[in-house]
């Protein structure tokens, strides 16, 4: 809204003066829609006579789990079943202590008493580059220093170029191919020691505030799975079967502690799916179909294969695309920037993924995943009627490019 008011109001006939930041105010709004979020989870509970025990939990036998309870003391817990659900931890990097107040992960980023000058991220991954988009829009220098060669590399190459097109030209710099030596924060801000991947001359870069952000590890420790003998992976994820169930008979996972997508809506699907299977039923969560979106501005958002994969693959493929610049409605809300790009087989025109970078782009992926659920055909797509003026008539028209020609560009 901050960065709407300041750039874009004028044009729209809108005038404002001195448009400033209450970050206080900021936060105040963001701590009550969290509080109205968790609270709504436990009247969900009480709803549906879920028991809620807070405190840490350790299994220490089969069916057994012991647990330190926030309040004091402990309580013993007895099931025929357990799940884990602990979620995913930020990655640390070796050298660099996080204190969330100079040196933050994710958590401390979303609470900083006041804008940085200047803010590195380390890691040009979702999170790093959603982060450093928030606080670029209210005024920060950010700079973000990646390992690799390229941002987001589970993204189509088109599509991912042209995302880095649009944050460098929001200002956001790049720094690829390049590894974090040391990270200084004795002073009064923070300076961090660079040098290429592959070894060569070092260099200083100066921040405020530094955030690490280079990935989430699974969050197995201390739950006493290695004591009663779960098996785990090298990265510390669960082993489970097609029922999400370990190697210890009653004892199950989901979620960023098993393989897959570490994402929030991929954990809800496997946990509806395991106790869907647990109460007998038939459940199975298709992880080709999770979309996964980046919340940039713009949004980028993306389901099924990129055009690397499909290549990779030797399929025989057809794609297509429209960009938002040819939309009404994307123009008349002057956000037009980013495209729609439909990858099909050659053969059947079945639709093989979908990848969008514009606005409202974690919104619109949604008929992709149906489309794709379903197996459906561009031509399927490019024969729906869409509502005009709407941002989804983009992906009719980038299906109508896979399967025919485009009508308006």
């Amino acid at each position: 809204m901050f960065h709407e008011a300041k750039h874009s109001f004028a044009s729209h006939g809108v005038k404002v003066g001195g448009v400033e930041i209450d970050i206080p105010a900021m936060m105040a709004q963001k701590n009550k829609a969290v509080a109205g979020l968790t609270k709504g989870i436990e009247g969900l509970f009480k709803k549906n006579k879920v028991s809620y025990v807070k405190g840490s939990g350790k299994i220490v036998s089969q069916g057994e789990v012991l647990v330190d309870l926030l309040e004091g003391g402990t309580k013993t817990l007895k099931a025929k079943n357990i799940i884990i659900a602990t979620g995913s931890a930020v990655k640390s990097l070796p050298g660099i202590t996080i204190d969330e107040k100079k040196i933050v992960s994710s958590t401390g980023a979303l609470s900083l008493p006041e804008v940085p000058k200047k803010l590195v991220v380390i890691g040009a991954g979702y999170i790093g580059l959603e982060m450093g988009s928030v606080w670029g829009r209210l005024g920060s220098e950010v700079t973000v220093v990646e390992f690799a060669d390229t941002i987001v590399p589970s993204l189509d190459a088109e599509i991912r170029s042209s995302f880095q097109r649009t944050l460098e030209k929001q200002k956001m710099k790049f720094k690829l191919k390049t590894k974090v030596v040391s990270v200084d924060a004795s002073g009064p801000g923070v300076k961090l020691t660079l040098e290429p991947s592959t070894g060569g001359e070092q260099t200083v870069l100066e921040a405020d505030v530094v955030l690490v952000s280079a990935g989430r590890i699974p969050y197995t420790e201390g739950l006493g799975l290695k004591e009663i003998g779960v098996k785990m992976d090298k990265f510390g994820r669960l082993e489970v079967d097609k029922h999400f169930q370990t190697n210890i008979p009653g004892i199950y996972g989901i979620g960023d502690v098993i393989p897959g997508p570490m994402l929030a809506h991929k954990a809800e699907e496997d946990g509806i799916a395991c106790v869907e299977l647990l109460a007998g039923k038939p459940g199975h969560v298709n992880y080709d179909t999770v979309p996964g979106v980046v919340y940039t501005h713009p949004e980028v958002a993306s389901v099924g294969k990129t055009e690397e994969q499909v290549k990779a693959l030797g399929i025989s493929y057809a794609v297509g695309k429209f960009p938002f610049m040819a939309n009404s409605r994307a123009r008349t809300i002057d956000d037009a920037e980013g495209l729609v790009k439909i990858i099909a087989d050659k053969e059947t025109d079945k639709v093989l993924g979908v990848h969008i970078m514009g606005p409202n782009a974690g919104e619109l992926i949604h008929e992709a995943v149906l489309a794709l659920e379903y197996g459906a055909s561009s031509e399927d797509i490019a024969r729906t009627c869409h509502g005009h003026p709407t941002l989804s008539e983009a992906v009719k028209e980038a299906a109508l490019a896979t399967h025919s020609k485009a009508i308006h560009f």
